[in-house]
């Protein structure tokens, strides 16, 4: 008998299930080839302390020390880039992150590809982080593993009954007294499949294309570009640029891939603040970002079936939010006392969505 029975091996899933694994018997299941396969996989892998619903900074502020102090963190930088039409989305997107006006000209000198006549403003933060995406997934896996866990790739949910204690239908048979759903982009299905009534997950695309070095230049030290309203961003990675439209185009939960004239206008947009056109993209993807109705985490027992706990609707938060999510997802499983305030406790369980 398995005492937590994970459904989804993304970030949310792993961070949720090495939380639990210190409190019983875990067993993660991701029904791809690979873990983080969707979603995790494609992340822009920033942590921005800033960035997101108040909701989710309290999580980001409770998340910085563990990201820390496990080395997950290197310094990236963070600009915000505008044109000279963009003054009020400027100033509300360098009020929300709390970003430093800098003149066009110090925007320049730290990245030589803007374009002068058509950057209006420019506001910058050195407290920006890449973060490692791959070794942290890998890391909590290993904790799941360390307990006497397991964490299984192929196991696609196929049913799910509840007689006294879950039984799970994959590649072959779970037994379960407690079910995490961190599917990702396909929790309600789950849910649904559960007998649990779903929250209303929005999966929304967003498209990325990676492009060579403009110029031939070192883009290394370069900090992620942000476009005023979330227009496009460019990042480094590995010596090359990747670069968004910023698009949250509301779908339907899949393989997602990237949508060509929405890349298009992205690419557009990111090359008017620039003096070196795209000659060539190199590759693109997409990804479902899932939101709930609110645009926060959705995290905690149900209230009317407290043995199905959700992790889920992350919406782009989910890297830099995951070690003080899945601590509150095991506080709220076995009864702890969170760290957290109770308001921010309050906006993140699932009894806000229930009417």
């Amino acid at each position: 008998m398995i005492d937590f029975l994970v459904i989804g091996g993304g970030i949310a899933g792993l961070s949720a299930g090495a939380r639990l694994s210190e409190h019983g018997h875990v067993v993660v299941l991701e029904g791809e080839d690979a873990l983080g396969y969707h979603t995790s996989g494609r992340s822009a892998a920033l942590f921005e302390k800033g960035y997101g619903p108040p909701s989710v900074k309290t999580l980001n502020a409770a998340s910085e020390a563990y990201l820390r102090s496990n080395g997950y963190l290197s310094p990236r930088g963070l600009m915000l880039i505008a044109g000279h039409d963009q003054r009020d989305a400027f100033l509300q997107d360098q009020a929300d992150l709390r970003l430093s006006e800098i003149s066009v000209d110090e925007a320049i000198s730290r990245v030589p590809i803007l374009n002068p006549q058509t950057v209006g403003f420019a506001a910058a933060s050195s407290v920006a982080f890449d973060i490692d995406t791959d070794r942290m997934m890998q890391d909590f896996a290993r904790v799941i593993r360390a307990n006497d866990g397991l964490v299984l790739i192929r196991q696609k949910v196929e049913s799910i009954t509840k007689v006294g204690h879950w039984f799970v239908e994959a590649a072959e048979p779970f037994e379960a007294k407690a079910l995490v759903n961190a599917a990702g982009a396909w929790v309600d299905e789950i849910a649904a499949m559960a007998g649990v009534t779903p929250i209303g997950i929005e999966p929304r695309r967003r498209s990325v294309a990676r492009i060579p070095a403009p110029a031939g230049h070192d883009v290394t030290g370069w900090p992620l570009m942000l476009g005023a309203g979330e227009g496009w961003y460019a990042k480094p990675d590995a010596g090359k640029l990747i670069v968004s439209p910023c698009e949250a185009d509301p779908t339907f939960p899949h393989d997602a891939y990237a949508d060509d004239m929405v890349l298009a206008e992205g690419l557009a947009r990111y090359e008017a603040m620039v003096t070196e056109p795209v000659t060539r993209v190199e590759a693109n993807w997409a990804g479902l970002r899932s939101f709930a109705p609110d645009g926060t985490l959705v995290l905690g027992p149900d209230p009317a079936e407290p043995t199905f706990i959700w992790s889920a609707a992350q919406g782009g938060y989910g890297f830099q939010t995951a070690p003080a999510a899945s601590q509150l997802v095991a506080d709220l499983t076995t009864g702890a006392r969170s760290e957290l305030e109770a308001a921010s406790v309050s906006a993140l369980r699932p009894e806000r969505l229930r009417g």
